[in-house]
């Protein structure tokens, strides 16, 4: 019992989420879209960086050794 209860307001819930459109801001979205950060890849920064050497710098001691 009380099963009506529940899916009502879940039909409802899901009525409101459904038919609810909220105000966009375009010139906002198109602002962070049309970034101009002048190179395609994203800035990354490897925290662990300097705790290892370069690969290169390895091959480079393999090679001479």
């Amino acid at each position: 019992m009380g099963r009506g209860r529940q899916k009502a307001k879940h039909t409802k819930v899901a009525r409101e989420l459904k038919y609810f459109s909220p105000s966009t801001d375009y010139s906002a979205l198109e602002k962070e879209l049309t970034s101009t950060s002048g190179s395609a890849e994203p800035d990354y920064e490897d925290k662990w960086a300097d705790l290892y050497e370069d690969e290169e710098a390895e091959e480079d001691q393999d090679a001479k050794s």
